[in-house]
């Protein structure tokens, strides 16, 4: 079975240059380049980190990764740009709904910007009021020693928007205020050493790191469902 050997390079040249060159002919060109240096290794690393990572989550199964497209939704957007500028994957749980909107144990990009981490990137309406539920509950109490668990090694949590008021019904006063306002909950991973883009070895740090934060993912799944 082939495996994952690396991205083409570690700068993400490839990226680089179609933020320069949004024009289909440029992208005919270089196609092969994209498809054999980025999107081929994507679909091995994903395959491989999620066999790693199954046994960290014994009450919940994973879905199968899922490698978005490079060709950028420009219906509802001023930005008509037709690329992305990255390349990225999701490891959903297996759960109805868009797969944005249910807890993830990992969600990658790889391109212009780098992005390694996991959570719940945007909950519907039922999920954030059951999420809110459990933060004034005792489950609200164990999400903060998981958070602070995953601070202490240098995972981030301040990743979304936040709401500017504690939602009606809730005390804003509450010690677990600061939870009750976001929209969503992510925490990203420590910071990707340097050339380990273009290494085997980026699928063994993904899967730490996704291992690490899955009694965070798990909290959610039960949290949210």
């Amino acid at each position: 079975m082939e495996r994952f050997e690396g991205f083409a390079d570690a700068d993400a040249k490839f990226f680089k240059a179609l933020a320069k060159n949004q024009k289909r002919e440029w992208f005919q060109a270089h196609k092969d380049e994209f498809e054999q240096g980025w999107n081929e290794p994507m679909k091995l690393l994903a395959a491989e980190v999620r066999a790693a990572i199954d046994r960290a989550y014994p009450r919940c199964d994973l879905a199968e990764p899922k490698v978005f497209r490079i060709f950028r939704d420009v219906r509802f957007s001023k930005d008509k740009t037709p690329y992305k500028t990255h390349i990225s994957c999701v490891f959903p749980v297996k759960r109805a709904g868009e797969v944005q909107s249910v807890p993830a144990a990992l969600y990658v990009q790889f391109g212009t910007e780098t992005f390694a981490g996991a959570g719940q990137y945007m909950m519907d309406g039922p999920s954030l009021a059951r999420f809110r539920d459990a933060i004034v509950d005792d489950r609200g109490k164990e999400l903060v020693k998981i958070l602070a668990r995953l601070d202490k090694k240098g995972f981030k949590a301040d990743l979304h928007e936040r709401y500017k008021r504690v939602p009606k019904g809730f005390d804003p006063e509450h010690p677990r205020a600061d939870l009750l306002m976001r929209k969503g909950l992510m925490v990203e991973f420590p910071k990707m050493p340097k050339g380990l883009l273009a290494s085997k070895k980026l699928a063994a740090w993904l899967a730490d790191g996704a291992k690490q934060a899955a009694p965070l993912v798990e909290w959610l799944v039960f949290a949210t469902a």
